[in-house]
């Protein structure tokens, strides 16, 4: 099977990770694939902030768990998060990183490292105490959050492929 597919086919979402760092060049390539994603008229609007600092992940974390009413929230307590972010005005900021968010697991799991999607921040941005924390991150005041990619080493067993077929109908 061609490596692209077979890469599409594996990846699975991970939401236990190992306590072990991820290289800056493994985040760097995965940022690349981000950067190299489509977006409207190739307009390019997205801002993809890498975090490391455990430290700042569990304040991020904190601070969401507190709007979402939720003590324990933890965003799964990653090695890195990746926020793709898009300024307030971007038309197609949402789709935009939707596209880079793929990208993104695609990459990771092409590099051994597990990831999941976390949205809950595209409806928690404006709120104060995220902004404040999301600030601090570098994340500009105009931006919205409409992808976080938790990233870190998971469980190496696979998952298998996915048995669902209903969602396929040839129309010709």
């Amino acid at each position: 099977m061609n490596e692209a597919l077979k890469n599409i086919l594996t990846r699975r979402s991970v939401r236990r990770f190992e306590n072990r760092p991820i290289s800056r060049e493994n985040l760097a390539q995965i940022a690349e694939a981000a950067i190299q994603a489509p977006s409207a008229m190739n307009r390019q609007l997205n801002q993809y902030t890498i975090v490391t600092d455990p430290a700042k992940i569990a304040k991020l974390a904190a601070a969401m768990g507190k709007e979402l009413g939720r003590a324990d929230y933890d965003l799964y307590k990653p090695a890195a998060l990746i926020l793709c972010t898009a300024p307030r005005e971007s038309k197609f900021g949402r789709e935009d990183c939707a596209c880079a968010m793929e990208n993104i697991f695609l990459a990771a799991h092409a590099l051994g490292i597990g990831s999941v999607w976390i949205n809950q921040l595209m409806n928690l941005c404006d709120a104060p105490g995220i902004r404040e924390v999301l600030t601090e991150l570098k994340v500009p005041a105009d931006h919205l959050g409409w992808g976080t990619a938790a990233l870190g080493y998971g469980p190496q067993e696979s998952l298998g492929a996915s048995k669902r077929t209903d969602a396929i109908v040839w129309a010709d």
